[in-house]
């Protein structure tokens, strides 16, 4: 019987580095497959179940790819990719994710080449630069008081999602949410002011967007107290009105009737106490916060409240306080001694109104001078998994014209600007010399997989399809791409099938980084 080899001198050849690359490729490669049917208007819904138990039906790159349950290291790598580029475009997460993999693929072939990694890597780079630089080149460059443009590019946003059918009534809801919030100075947009609240009943066509703030908590009605308020003047307070208790748990022995009575004395004082400094401060509308310890607000200082005719709506999530504030123009109040009119904020009108069989609380008419701009859209749907889809195609939507006020260019899409750069960088590779020349060209192959997977999934033959638009480009039709409605090529700029520049530029950029780190690892060793 030969002497047992220790496990590491198997490894001492030069075998190792090269297949842990190929592992990880093909780990990687797997992920991309997994979601690449989902891409376009004509790609499929993944059903997710998680491991509690609920479902979510979703098309979005980013949302399936955090659901799946990914243990390889590499493999994990490509759910950051898509995290990114849901952090800096917002849409295209699903392109970014099937670049990756398309391009690892090209890397494969060319390690099979012989080429060093490093040298591949570096490349890729340029040539994702170069790319840039051509798609920043094609782009229309757009105004944001140009609305059509906009509404135009939030719609293919949302045409591939499963409310598609509704982009003609949500996307001017989301240009008009941004367009609010933002000016034509703005750099940036910062989504946390668009508050998207989720009501069950009714269907999608009963989304509307308010102009002011709407809260899912209701007035409270227990005291008879009041449900409108014109002129309001509204406090958000972080302390409770009810009486204190100790920390710790006591017992008070009543012996005699008349220390009970002392005792509820003392309770109405106080609360009575805490209720007037409201009145007194020209408070009409309380907003209290929820509160884990103890009853934010007892039914004794309900009835004082509804008394001083000061309406009441309590459970304000510990989220919604820093938006409140915001809006509203008005501080939080964490101390009845710092309960003073000049941390109040006022409204027009505040009142409670009945909208699709569920309450909710609507203020309007904001005028404090240190409030910012927000927006809340109501979403309506029939359950709860088209409320959540809803939710993020109209978060893609809004990304989407953020994009725009990041970066003001517009290019087709349907594959046009993917087949355009491939096409480039093959004439660009045929003057090179060298390692260079072989890499860039495959880098151009890779691109090609976009409109190969837009075609596939929309059922058309992609070998035909795409050949076409080799040609159609070569003849000088920047534009043109697969337009899933006429099915087949089309310019697509003239149909309105638009993209923000940024979408396509950062999700090349995101994916050849990606690859870079992929390709230089040479062994994945674990930690004790």
């Amino acid at each position: 019987m030969p002497p047992k080899v220790p496990s590491n001198a198997t490894f001492k050849n030069k075998e190792k580095p090269q297949e842990v690359r190929k592992a990880n490729i093909i780990a990687a490669r797997a992920v991309s497959d997994a979601i690449r049917t989902s891409l376009g208007p004509k790609g499929m819904d993944k059903m997710i179940k998680t491991a509690r138990g609920e479902i979510i039906i979703s098309n979005d790159g980013h949302t399936i790819l955090k659901q799946m349950a990914i243990l390889h290291p590499v493999a994990k790598m490509l759910v950051e990719v898509s995290a990114a580029q849901d952090a800096e475009a917002g849409d295209g997460t699903t392109s970014v994710v099937i670049l990756t993999g398309a391009l690892l693929g090209a890397a494969d072939r060319l390690l099979n080449m012989g080429i060093h990694p490093t040298i591949i890597a570096e490349s890729f780079q340029r040539a994702a630069k170069r790319s840039v630089d051509i798609l920043l080149e094609m782009s229309h460059r757009i105004s944001l008081n140009d609305r059509e443009d906009l509404i135009r590019a939030a719609t293919t946003s949302l045409s591939s999602k499963i409310v598609s059918q509704y982009s003609q009534f949500l996307a001017p809801l989301a240009v008009e949410s941004v367009l609010r919030i933002a000016n034509e100075d703005s750099t940036n947009v910062d989504l946390n002011d668009i508050r998207l609240i989720k009501k069950v009943g009714g269907t999608i066509d009963d989304t509307e967007m308010i102009d002011g703030v709407v809260l899912t908590q209701t007035a409270v009605k227990t005291a008879g107290g009041p449900t409108r308020k014109e002129k309001a003047k509204i406090a958000l307070i972080q302390f409770q009105i009810s009486p204190p208790k100790p920390d710790t748990e006591n017992n008070i022995v009543v012996s005699d009737y008349r220390q009970m009575d002392r005792i509820l004395k003392e309770e109405r004082a106080y609360l009575l106490n805490i209720c007037k400094k409201i009145k007194k401060a020209k408070c009409n509308v309380l907003l209290i916060q929820k509160s884990i310890l103890r009853d934010a607000v007892n039914d004794l200082a309900l009835h004082f409240l509804s008394k001083l005719n000061i309406m009441v709506v309590k459970d304000i999530e510990r989220e919604e306080i820093e938006f409140l504030s915001k809006s509203l123009g008005c501080k939080p109040i964490a101390d009845l001694e710092l309960f003073t009119e000049d941390r109040l904020g006022s409204a027009d009108l505040v009142e409670e109104i009945d909208s699709d069989g569920s309450k909710i609380v609507k203020l309007t008419g904001i005028k404090s001078n240190n409030a910012k701009p927000t927006v809340s859209v109501i979403i309506r749907g029939a359950n709860n998994m088209i409320l959540d889809e809803t939710d993020r195609s109209l978060h893609d939507a809004l990304c989407v014209i953020r994009c725009l006020v990041k970066e003001r260019g517009l290019i087709a899409g349907g594959g046009a600007p993917e087949i355009e750069v491939a096409r480039r960088l093959t004439k660009e590779a045929r003057a090179m010399e060298g390692v260079e020349s072989f890499v860039w060209q495959e880098f151009a192959n890779a691109l090609e997989v976009i409109p190969t997977t837009l075609a596939e999934n929309a059922g058309l033959n992609s070998i035909k399809v795409v050949t076409e638009l080799r040609s159609r480009h070569e003849s000088g039709e920047l534009n043109d791409g697969i337009s899933v409605r006429r099915s087949g090529t089309t310019n697509t700029f003239d149909e309105h099938i638009l993209q923000p520049v940024l979408v396509s530029t950062s999700a090349i950029t995101l994916a050849s980084e990606c690859v870079k780190s992929i390709l230089r690892i040479d062994d994945i060793t674990f930690s004790r």
